[in-house]
């Protein structure tokens, strides 16, 4: 189903679709006054920190696609483990801002970047690399699936917030599936146990494929693969695996060795 796959051109109607879908929903989440300083799953965020964040996330993308381009400067590259503090003293800049004025200026910087992905070229979508301030050079296809993570996953932090029962749309969730095993590769702990480790990783959904997974002194590696001779399996369904990968929760299902299993799980830094 290579409509469902958006590090493929096919799947790039699909993924802007539901990119669209999650913002508007993040929109209806946020716009409540009683919401704007409620509580998120996010450690000392509340909603108007989220949109903050996805405030300057998507300014940030304008600047790395102006550099691709080259009209203007290459931004410093951080590292996914600095992500978490310079993200939150980033959101928390905002914290000044009315709370209009912060939604407008995130509605329309929304509706910039749609223009911006569909205006890619086929070419463009997996063959114009545009550095990303915490993962390095990486696809324009992945700028998709970035506004995917922060709308879909921060909608979810909201609604946790709430305190009410929720779960993670099946659109969004399947299309991130691929995009969480390069998230794994980039959150692996520096100070873990370097040997050699192997476990299966078996997907439900649309994107659904067994991986054989491999951390070691390299970092982590992957491909489809089988995993029956694996001393351990995880298996997720699209939203349990994305929320894994967040750490926002600890889900899935565990067959064979429960000690290998918890080392992979323990071998990542969350975000």
């Amino acid at each position: 189903m290579s409509e469902w796959n958006a590090m493929t051109y096919e799947g790039k109607d699909t993924i802007l679709r539901v990119v669209n879908d999650e913002a508007q929903r993040f929109f209806r989440l946020a716009e409540p006054r009683e919401a704007w300083e409620a509580p998120t799953a996010c450690e000392n965020w509340t909603t108007r920190d989220a949109v903050g964040h996805i405030v300057d996330t998507t300014e940030g993308y304008f600047a790395a696609f102006d550099a691709a381009r080259g009209t203007g400067e290459q931004g410093q590259v951080y590292g996914l483990p600095a992500m978490a503090e310079r993200a939150n003293s980033q959101a928390i800049a905002f914290r000044d801002l009315p709370q209009d004025e912060l939604l407008d200026r995130l509605r329309t910087d929304q509706q910039k970047m749609t223009g911006l992905l569909e205006s890619l070229s086929p070419q463009d979508w997996t063959g114009l690399m545009v550095t990303h301030p915490y993962m390095g050079p990486v696809p324009a296809f992945f700028y998709a699936a970035g506004q995917l993570m922060d709308y879909g996953v921060h909608s979810w932090d909201i609604r946790e917030g709430t305190g009410r029962a929720h779960a993670l749309s099946a659109d969004a969730a399947d299309l991130l599936v691929p995009f969480m095993f390069a998230l794994w590769q980039g959150t692996v702990r520096p100070e873990r146990d370097t040997s050699p480790l192997q476990v299966g990783i078996r997907v439900s959904g649309r994107n659904a494929a067994d991986y054989r997974v491999t951390i070691d002194e390299n970092g982590l590696s992957y491909e489809p693969g089988d995993v029956d001779n694996l001393p351990a399996v995880l298996e997720f369904d699209p939203a349990s695996l994305v929320l894994t990968t967040f750490g926002r929760a600890n889900t899935g299902t565990v067959r064979g060795d429960q000690e290998t299993a918890d080392r992979y799980l323990n071998a990542f830094f969350r975000i």
